[in-house]
């Protein structure tokens, strides 16, 4: 019963709406496959095959439907020097292991790792997507492309995709901005950029093909760097996407699912003649504003994109630019967080150093794992931090005994407060009390420097008495301690 409920949900919910934004998302994911293509150094086709075969395979098997999944930026710059120097086979063969690691992330749970992203870095992640899209339309609006018609088509498509939904949303705004401003270019003949002028459209449906490549180690060695990194750049945009697509129809996804989604995707359209891709935040922003929440949209979008560069491929060339331009301004403009300038007045420092940093790193580098990875960094730097400031200390003597109360969070982050507080080489005392009671010891750093204390105030002849090791903390001096018996001969370990 679960099962026929998620099928009418996924595949028969409001079809019309999850039709249209799927033809929606097929037309402007055309111009973006053929310039990822280039990015990569291969032939336009490999991006929209890959395109085609992705989005329609994680319209079966994703975890988050409404998402969309194609070949994007972030993968196809980093097989280009694999490209260059071994040839496109070699591409083909990166993808299908590309697919093998992801799989193998999902079986690990890796997907688990998202938690430790914190929202600054998702915000900024988002933010500099954002801008990152704007970025790639500018090409198209300066140069040779620097014309009056240009910037009035941008303008009259930004005004009906903004326009049209206070009048009717029964047809995605953007949709209609494509054909109306596509009819006026055909029938009036302006001179702007196409479709067509990216990149040679294919005339052919993709046929599965084994890489032609050597089966040997030497050939795993070339290629095994590339898919890691294409496994874990296209999960992690994957998985942060996901939980923006989550967040925009407040929905869960399944993030498990999802990463053995894009691993059988990337595997599956390796065979293809296709380049990895990963979920596109700008083309989902575009299905969820288009009315597309569930698979039906996603699935048409890859099989709509298929059709239109194969059958209608001589018309779709006729598609103006601008029209595109503008849809992408759009999906830039919607994606931003516009509300994060508000926030930096509110939020604490260090979250907006983490998020802008993040922004700043991706903008700077156009390479979105490494804004996030600054992001994470930071954000675990800025905790430890803070949770070593939660460290607590309390001294007292009392005759010839020295009292030490420790309360907080020992971590290798904070050990050194520990040591610092102790007092060594102290004639007048005979005894030292160390109370625990309010403190929980966390690594094998905390372990070590107490083992430390106790072992140079052993050997000044001093009695030291522990009291207040908790069971958790017991247990770790009792399997990571190098030196049991100061531990044993107080009584502590396994207490």
């Amino acid at each position: 019963m679960a099962i026929h409920r998620d099928f009418k949900r996924d595949w028969l919910t409001n079809p019309r709406s999850e039709f249209l934004a799927g033809l929606v998302v097929a037309l402007a994911l055309i111009p973006e496959a053929i310039g990822f293509s280039l990015i990569a150094g291969v032939d336009p086709r490999v991006g929209l095959y890959a395109s085609f075969s992705i989005a329609v395979i994680i319209a079966l098997v994703g975890g988050r439907p409404g998402m969309i999944s194609a070949a994007t930026a972030a993968v196809a710059v980093l097989v280009g020097p694999l490209v260059r120097e071994y040839g496109v086979e070699y591409l083909f063969a990166a993808t299908i292991l590309m697919g093998i690691f992801q799989a193998i992330a999902g079986l690990l749970r890796l997907d688990l790792l998202m938690r430790f992203v914190s929202r600054s870095v998702i915000t900024g992640f988002v933010n500099a997507l954002a801008i990152l899209i704007f970025m790639a339309q500018l090409p198209q609006l300066t140069g040779d492309a620097l014309n009056l018609p240009t910037y009035l088509m941008v303008a009259a498509g930004l005004a009906i995709i903004y326009g049209l939904p206070y009048i009717t949303k029964a047809v995605p705004s953007p949709l209609v901005a494509i054909v109306l401003i596509s009819a006026i270019a055909i029938y009036y003949g302006i001179d702007v950029n196409t479709v067509g002028e990216e990149g040679a459209l294919p005339d052919s449906l993709p046929v599965f093909h084994i890489p032609q490549i050597p089966i040997t180690w030497e050939t795993l060695v070339i290629i095994a760097p590339y898919s890691l990194a294409m496994a874990a750049v296209g999960l992690l945009e994957s998985l942060l996407t996901a939980g923006i697509v989550d967040d925009m129809t407040e929905t869960r996804s399944d993030k498990k699912l999802e990463t053995y989604g894009q691993g059988i995707a990337n595997f599956v359209t390796g065979f293809l003649g296709g380049m990895g891709g990963c979920a596109m935040i700008g083309q989902s922003v575009i299905n969820i504003k288009s009315g597309g929440r569930h698979r039906l949209s996603t699935f048409v979008a890859g099989v709509m994109l298929l059709i239109l560069i194969v059958a209608l491929g001589q018309w779709v060339a006729l598609i103006p630019m601008p029209a595109l331009v503008a849809i992408m301004i759009f999906v830039s403009i919607s994606t931003f967080r516009w509300q994060s300038f508000l926030e930096i007045r509110e939020h604490p420092l260090p979250s907006n150093i983490v998020m802008i940093a993040t922004v700043a790193v991706v903008v700077w580098t156009h390479d979105l794992s490494m804004g996030v990875l600054t992001g994470v960094l930071l954000s675990g730097i800025f905790f430890a931090y803070k949770v070593r400031q939660l460290v607590r200390m309390d001294v007292r003597v009392e005759g010839r005994t020295h009292f030490y109360d420790f309360g907080g969070e020992i971590f290798f982050g904070s050990v050194d407060l520990m040591y610092e507080a102790m007092e060594f080489n102290e004639d007048n005392i005979d005894k030292v009390v160390i109370d625990v009671h309010n403190a929980h010891f966390w690594d094998i750093s905390a372990i070590g420097m107490l083992e430390k204390i106790v072992a140079r105030l052993q050997k000044e002849g001093k009695e030291v008495e522990i009291i207040g090791l908790n069971q958790a903390s017991a247990s770790m001096v009792e399997r990571f301690s190098d030196h049991e018996k100061p531990f044993e001969s107080l009584g502590v370990v396994g207490h």
